[in-house]
Parts: structure tokens; sequence; C-alpha cells
């Protein structure tokens, strides 16, 4: 058994995530030891886990669209891991879906990481996934956390979440689109074609 099949049964038998595997659901990401670029999102949501595909929706749409990766790549290249701040749908909230749980991503990315050494861009999306890594307060705001994220570079690019709920912000900042997405697809084509 290799390190990554190790850790995958590891998390379907951690007592945090008994109830999914009770009941059939297995852990959601995809990690390669050639990966280069990680995508960090929030969870699966419940159309993701039921269907086994990450990002299989509007919010994966714009987030190709974003980054200048085709569906084909995104799925089937080992240049490219996809790690969520938690690997099951947490369930639903009041307004849409609830937060990853709390200490899930301080137990189980560090060990997948450490596996994948030609890592280069860990490419952070949402809140989540930017207060966990870049180490921020709950001060921060998200939007001047993207507004400056050459200041994160070269290891980090913090994006806002691609969900069509957020397309009030674009609209709010609309810097967004002709400032930062031309150097995120930049970035992740030239890392991509290495």
């Amino acid at each position: 058994m290799d390190k990554f099949q190790e850790i995958f049964e590891a998390i379907k038998a951690d007592p945090q995530n008994a109830e999914y595997t009770a009941n059939g659901i297995e852990p959601l990401y995809s990690v390669h030891k050639e990966a280069r670029i990680c995508l960090i999102g929030q969870a699966p949501g419940i159309r993701a886990q039921e269907s086994g595909m990450y990002w299989n929706d509007p919010s994966g749409d714009r987030l190709r669209e974003w980054t200048g990766i085709d569906r084909e790549t995104f799925y089937h290249s080992n240049k490219l891991a996809i790690i969520p701040m938690d690997f099951y749908f947490p369930g639903k909230g009041k307004s849409g879906d609830l937060p990853p749980r709390k200490g899930f991503a301080e137990k189980w990315h560090q060990l997948l990481l450490d596996e994948m050494p030609e890592m280069e861009l860990l490419v952070l999306i949402g809140s989540y996934a930017q207060k966990y890594y870049l180490h921020l307060s709950s001060k921060e705001k998200t939007t001047d956390v993207i507004r400056n994220f050459k200041s994160y570079l070269p290891q980090y690019f913090p994006l806002v979440h691609p969900s069509p709920r957020n397309n009030i912000w674009m609209a709010k900042n609309d810097w967004f689109e002709p400032e930062v997405l031309p150097e995120l697809k930049r970035i992740v084509q030239e890392i991509m074609t290495k």
C-alpha cells in the first residue's frame, strides 16, 4: 500500500468521519506525486459528494475558466491536486452549506502535501483556506487579501470563491477580473506546462 492509500484509509477510519464511512461515503479529494498546483477550497457540496466529482457545478465551470484549465486536464492531470478544507459535505446551514469542520485540515493537509514534492502553488479559494494557510485574523477582509494577492506569491494565490453567489462581490470589485485573473491564468499555465 502506498503512502497516499495509507492516508486515504486513515481518513476513512478516523472517528470524526465514522458516519460518512458507515454510509459508504468516501473522502473527496485528488492528489498525485507529480502535482505542482493544489486548489484548496471549502468542502464538497452535496452534488459533488453524491456524484463523487469535486467542482462539478457552475462554480467549477467558473474556476476552470479563471485558471485556464480545461475540464479534461482538470480531472485527469497529475500536475493538479485538489484538497478541500474538509473532504466531506458538512451539511446545510441557514444560508448555504455549513463551514468545513474545525481541525480537519490540521489533521490531514500536511500529510498529503508532504507526499507532493513538486508542489509550487497553492490556490486558496475562499476565506476558510485563506485564513488557515495565510494565518489571517478574523478581522482580515477577503477583498483586501485578494486585492493584495501579489504579496502572497509565489507560494500562495488567494482567490474569491467562484460561486455564482459572489456575482455581487465581483460587480462591486471591478478590478478583480482585469487585474487578478490574467495573472492567475498566466501563473497556472506557466506551471502546468513545465
